[in-house]
Formats: C-alpha cells, structure tokens, sequence
C-alpha cells in the first residue's frame, strides 16, 4: 500500500490530460524500414536517441543455424546497431551482451552465462542503460535455459560500451512457490518515473508441481530509486482483465514510458495474445496507468491488428512482435518491432520500422 501512495503522488497533474491514440498515427511501412541480418535472426529492438544526435538500436540475434525456437533461448546474445535517421539504415556494430561464462568468485557460471535476450534502454543522466533477460544452462536443454531467465540491467556512457554488468540479477523468482512469479522472471520493460527513479514490468511464470515448464505467464511490478537497483516488487499482478483468468496468457511484450504530454501518465504498448483488449488476436494494444501498477486499456487501446500495412498496399504476412517506441522530445514517432518469427520458406526474423504520424495530424 505504500508504494502505489508513494507513486499515485508523485503524478500530480500539471498538464491538460490529453489521450494518446497511436492506432491513428500508424502509416505504412516501407519496404526499407527493416533491420536484418543474412545469417542472423534478429528479434527485439530497443531504440534509443542519443545525445550525440544518432539513433542507436539494441537488438536480440542468433545463428540461422541454431533455429529461431529453441535458438532464442540458447544462444541469443544482445547486439548494438546505429542510424543517422530514425528509421534507419541500420548498421551492425557490435555484441553488446556476449556470453561470459564462470564467475571466478563462486566458480559457477553467472545468472546470464549463456544468454542475454529481450533488450529494452533509455539514456539517462549521461549514460545508457541496458535492461536484458539473462540465462544459463547445458546449451541444449530447452526447459532448462528457459527456466533460468531472471532479469539484469547494464549501463556504459556510450552505446558501443564497455558495459558494466551486475554479478546478480535486479529481479529473481520469488521463493514462495505459490507466487505468479515463482519459477523464471524475464521481458523487462523499464521506464523514469517523475521523481528519477524507476518503474520496471517483469513477465513470470508461475511453478506447478510435476510441470517442468510451469503453468500461467503473468506480469507484475518492481520499483528503484535509480537505474542500477535494487528494486522491491510491488504486490498484485498487472495486464489483467475481468473473466480472463483463464487463459495461459493474456498480454506480452510491453514497452513502458512516462508521458507529461499525454495526460501526465504511464503508457504501455503490449502484444494482444489472445485480443482480449482489442479484440484482435496477437494485435497490438496501449495500456494506461496513472501510476504504474494499476492498468487498463487506453481509451483507444487498439494500435495494430494481426496484421500491418506496407507501402505497397499490401499487408505484412507476420504479426508484430516485442514493440518499443522511438520517442523524441516527448512524442513517439515510430513503433518499431519483431517481425516474421517462426516462419518456413526460409524466412529470417528481423526489426521494423513503422512510422508513425504527428500527434492529432493521422
């Protein structure tokens, strides 16, 4: 109770409330807007405008070879891309994340040995900080990697790093084994709260017993009064909604950010799974919060359907997946995204780039 009194009053309301539609601002996308690699799938996207006045992307990518699933669970590493322009091109640079196996203080691997995954970033007070899904495990066991996620942040002062990188995750499982989050905590959206510290939404899988996989994918809440931790979960569970209970999972992907602009509010854009907010299966939905915990849908909360709109008229053959926001002098202006997952045909997943039109000209 006393953190969500802590954080409603921190929201006074300075600006008119003014609600954001981003549904009515996506344009279409040119076949240009895209970042891949040939021997590469490449999923995530976390892009940041920098100080030095360039758009820097970090992004999730593993070996073709490995396959997309279970590929992403081991042996995905968090890489760094540049641009000159919003929508790029985008240029490789380097690995931002690699692996880095045993920690010499305990002799055992680190919490994110083997993977570093589901990368989200924001600039701040001079440096960039890197919030990332880390796991380890025997290279091959599925279950077992997928089991280890827990959630970490790194930061550098410039994008290419070096990184620093904590020894022990900012958010891990909960030891009660009846908790929503009690069996791997991973997809970390985090985002400045008014007062400079920090409201970060974690995805959790809850233990079942005789389930090695677990059972219900939830989302819940930490907070910090600094980038770098530590962070104390609030109680309750978010990205709920009344009847639903009994779907495996409900939303996924967030991507969180404070807006004076709109409201004086927190938004989230998440992944529709089942389109119990939008009515759109695996569509793309805005949340609102006026104080990071308790959530509903925007107003508007419909930003994609299952499918999105080329500039050649037609439309894409994949969903969205892990949307962020490109957001400059307060305003998003682009949504960017994982698309062609999964697919056959020898198809290869990569970032996109949709821009999105000025507020209140769609």
């Amino acid at each position: 109770m006393f953190l969500r009194t802590a954080l409603l009053a921190l929201c006074v309301q300075v600006l008119p409330a003014d609600d954001l539609d981003l549904g009515s601002r996506v344009q279409p996308l040119p076949a240009t807007n895209r970042f891949s690699l040939h021997d590469h799938f490449v999923w995530c996207g976390a892009p940041v405008k920098g100080p030095d006045g360039k758009y820097h992307l970090f992004y999730s990518r593993w070996p073709v070879k490995a396959g997309f699933a279970p590929g992403w669970a081991l042996r995905s590493e968090i890489a760094y891309a540049v641009a000159d322009r919003p929508a790029g091109p985008y240029r490789h640079v380097n690995v931002a994340l690699p692996p880095r196996g045993t920690d010499p203080a305990t002799g055992r691997k680190y919490w994110d040995a083997d993977v570093t995954h589901n990368a989200n970033a924001f600039f701040h007070d001079g440096k960039y900080y890197l919030f990332y899904m880390g796991n380890h495990g025997d290279g091959k066991s599925y279950p077992m990697h997928r089991n280890h996620q827990r959630i970490g942040v790194a930061w550098a002062a410039k994008p290419e790093g070096p990184w620093t990188r904590l020894d022990r995750p900012i958010v891990t499982v909960s030891e009660d084994k009846k908790a929503f989050d009690s069996l791997c905590v991973t997809n970390p959206a985090a985002c400045l709260r008014p007062d400079g510290g920090v409201l970060l939404i974690y995805k959790a899988v809850e233990h079942v017993d005789g389930k090695e996989m677990g059972g219900k994918v939830r989302y819940g809440a930490a907070i910090a009064a600094r980038p770098e931790g530590p962070y104390v979960k609030t109680p309750g569970k978010i990205f709920e909604a009344d009847g639903a209970g009994g779907h495996w999972m409900l939303a996924e992907d967030p991507f969180i950010f404070h807006s004076r602009k709109h409201g004086n509010r927190y938004y989230a854009v998440t992944r529709d799974v089942v389109g119990t907010f939008t009515g759109s299966k695996g569509g793309i939905c805005l949340f609102q919060s006026d104080d990071g915990l308790d959530w509903k849908p925007a107003a508007q909360p419909k930003i994609l359907g299952s499918r999105f709109l080329l500039a050649d008229g037609s439309n894409s053959i994949s969903q969205l997946e892990r949307p962020a926001l490109l957001i400059e002098d307060g305003e998003p202006t682009h949504l960017f995204g994982a698309a062609d997952g999964y697919l056959k045909e020898g198809r290869i997943s990569s970032n996109v780039q949709i821009p999105l039109a000025p507020s209140g000209k769609p």
